[in-house]
């Protein structure tokens, strides 16, 4: 299938900046200038959940939402089979908090899976991501897949629902389509997932992280302001409306008033870039 999205090649990752784990690496935390890319490094186990790396999702995610020089959040996986097999069964049967307990850092980890973290964040699935794993996805603002992984929600095969999120699934597909995925439990294709327009690029999956970092890179140099402003009011025009009416007016107010705003008008007039403050 032909790639869609932005162009861009980024050649090497850059230099790790941090990492939310104690010695095994399970997850990893680069920089890119404006955009932090976080990397599941649980490859053996097809990147499965347990406590360490929710809790360093979460805390990664509250680390982007304080600093306001990142712009964006990429979320990716290593390895080539797969994104993510959702929860790490062993883990939960162990007794191992896998995202359950009352803390700061799962609670933004449960923010992240319905969509709802302030800062713009990139899905870039390199592989298969079934149940939780694509339940982890659908959290994400814009999802790129590569165009041989396969996706699914199978938890009705097994007595189960998709009760991490994944019955949301219409929120961003057509309902009999959304209905179709989950009662049958079928399997699909990224292809497909693209036509239905649940992904917003399809590429070889060796390209799938550069095209998900030029989306956010192209978030990235846009106003700060505007940009929470949508991701916010886009997502509420669809799971309520009446909220969106209300929190429309407020960032009305809050970006049409800002020197973001003035600096926007003055950059486009002088023929620059614009610097923005996100304020």
């Amino acid at each position: 299938m032909n790639e869609t999205g932005p162009e861009g090649s980024h050649g090497n990752p850059a230099p790790i900046t941090g990492r939310h784990s104690s010695s095994d690496e399970e997850f990893l935390v680069e920089s890119h200038g404006a955009v932090t890319v976080l990397t599941l490094n649980r490859p053996q186990v097809r990147n499965a959940l347990n406590g360490n790396v929710i809790a360093g999702i979460g805390a990664t995610v509250l680390a982007a939402e304080q600093d306001p020089a990142i712009r964006a959040l990429v979320l990716t996986a290593a390895g080539a089979k797969a994104f993510c097999s959702g929860m790490d069964l062993r883990a939960f049967a162990g007794g191992e908090d896998v995202g359950f307990s009352d803390t700061p850092q799962n609670r933004a980890f449960q923010r992240l899976t319905r969509g709802t973290v302030a800062v713009p964040v990139i899905g870039a699935a390199n592989g298969t991501a079934v149940g939780g794993g694509l339940e982890l996805l659908l959290g994400c603002d814009l999802i790129v897949a590569a165009d041989t992984a396969k996706f699914g929600l199978p938890e009705v095969q097994r007595g189960l629902f998709p009760g991490g999120g994944g019955t949301y699934i219409a929120e961003r597909i057509p309902l009999g389509i959304a209905l179709q995925l989950t009662l049958t439990g079928d399997y699909f294709t990224a292809a497909r997932g693209y036509e239905i327009g649940l992904f917003n690029a399809v590429t070889p999956a060796d390209q799938v992280l550069d095209t998900a970092i030029a989306f956010a890179e192209r978030i990235a140099a846009n106003g700060p302001l505007g940009v929470a402003a949508c991701k916010e009011l886009v997502r509420l025009s669809v799971t309520d409306p009446g909220k969106a009416a209300e929190r429309l007016r407020h960032w009305q107010g809050v970006v049409f008033a800002s020197a973001d705003a003035e600096e926007g008008a003055m950059a486009f007039m002088e023929k620059r870039e614009p610097v923005w403050q996100g304020k």
